[in-house]
């Protein structure tokens, strides 16, 4: 089993689900968050400077096997790229064991559904 996280532009998140959704993967955590890159940038908003060097992403975490890790990772970087600087990253984990607390299940087959389990 492969841990996925990744950070992505708020703007990319609705194309992002739907592209995992079909490349597989059934459930998903997110959550928003702020992150300083290298970039530090101020803008001036009548006559007030602000500074915007914070960005607003979101990250993306889900557990997948090993057959959907490939599909994941096509439908990650297809849909959330923009092309510019800022598109985010994505980072790849080795898991050792899950369980599915309802019923025991543990190994891969406790990160899918019953009726999916193949």
């Amino acid at each position: 089993m492969k841990k996925v996280e990744a950070i992505i532009r708020k703007t990319k998140f609705d194309e992002v689900k739907e592209a995992l959704k079909e490349a597989g993967i059934e459930f998903i955590t997110f959550w928003n968050v702020r992150g300083v890159g290298k970039d530090s940038q101020k803008r001036v908003y009548r006559g007030i400077m602000y500074d915007t060097s914070t960005i607003e992403r979101v990250m993306i975490n889900f557990i997948c096997r090993e057959q959907y890790l490939e599909p994941a990772i096509k439908a990650l970087l297809s849909s959330a790229k923009t092309g510019e600087i800022g598109d985010g990253k994505i980072f790849v984990s080795e898991i050792s064991d899950g369980f599915r607390i309802r019923t025991g299940e543990h190994g891969d087959v406790s990160v899918f559904l019953e009726e999916n389990n193949v």
